[in-house]
């Protein structure tokens, strides 16, 4: 009877360790999903599609690691998500006032971010991903504790972004006129709402996020910078926006969804449960995501003008 308590105690332990790092891999994979996302959801609900959000996580992640080897890690941040912003101003300019065709425009911000960065990339030191915050009592709870409570500042900073980005669209005028200009501009228009200054301020702001999640895998998560580092991730968001149905807490369990998922095949990999190429692992996510759109993708509705300039 001893004997199969500590059978069972060892066996719990074993297996809380694993759901520990599950968890604690999924959350950390998927808060720059969850960022890009939020860059997304922001440009789609006023009317404009952002295809370049894997290009402006690339330049965010290269700003801001260079930015904090060379004035320190908040500089960093804020180097990514100024030039984030201004990423999303360039996208803005070319959508909303010399009415470029949305999808080319993103695919050039794309092809430029990949050429720049891997033109002025040198090999640097790693300096150091940021200290995690453990939050006094919640971060000595068994499981979410060391995965929820004892998280890194930007991971925190996320989930400020989701829930305050969730209740500015659904409870304030702003986001009833970000709507309005997503849906119907011509009518937004004719109540005297500025529909290009909707799209450039969302579409700047959504930039900034996106430079965010760039930095948050660089200076957070990493702490180095590496040639094509983002790997599809902007991608990835993109898919996560049509999944979460253009709302941003449905969102964010999408790209938690996609963390578990790599976490779980990771930790049975590694832990020689299962032997899967590697290759199969990395390639697992956007096959997912192949999947659940091709099941979900016709029972969601766009923003009506999403893509659409105006006037």
């Amino acid at each position: 009877m001893a004997g199969s308590l500590v059978a069972a105690f060892a066996a719990y332990g074993i297996w809380g360790f694993r759901a520990t790092a599950v968890l604690g891999f999924a959350v950390r994979s998927s808060t720059p999903l969850a960022l890009a996302a939020m860059c997304g959801i922001l440009c789609e609900r006023t009317g404009v599609i952002d295809i370049g959000i894997e290009g402006q996580m690339l330049l965010g992640a290269f700003a801001g690691f260079f930015g904090a080897a060379a004035f320190g890690v908040v500089a960093g941040v804020f180097a990514a998500v100024a030039v984030g912003a201004l990423v999303g101003a360039f996208l803005a300019l070319c959508a909303v006032t010399w009415r470029v065709d949305q999808i080319i425009a993103g695919a050039v911000i794309n092809i430029a971010a990949a050429g720049f960065t891997s033109f002025l990339y040198r090999p640097g030191r790693v300096i150091g991903s940021l200290p995690a915050w453990r939050i006094p009592l919640l971060g000595d709870l068994p499981l979410l504790g060391p995965v929820l409570f004892r998280a890194q500042p930007l991971t925190y900073l996320t989930v400020v972004v989701v829930i305050g980005l969730q209740v500015t669209l659904v409870r304030t005028p702003w986001g009833r006129r970000t709507t309005a200009v997503g849906e119907h501009p011509g009518a937004a228009d004719t109540v005297g709402i500025d529909v290009a200054r909707y799209r450039y301020g969302n579409v700047v702001a959504g930039g900034a996020l996106a430079g965010l999640a760039g930095a948050l895998l660089s200076v957070e998560i990493t702490g180095s910078f590496d040639r094509g580092m983002t790997a599809g991730r902007g991608f990835l968001a993109l898919a996560i926006v049509i999944m979460g149905r253009w709302k941003p807490v449905a969102a964010w369990a999408a790209a938690l969804f996609f963390g578990v998922l790599t976490g779980l095949v990771n930790q049975l990999n590694f832990g020689q449960v299962i032997d899967i190429p590697p290759q199969f692992v990395a390639m697992l996510p956007y096959a997912t995501t192949i999947v659940v759109l091709a099941i979900f993708g016709t029972r969601v509705r766009p923003p009506a003008a999403a893509g659409r300039p105006y006037p």
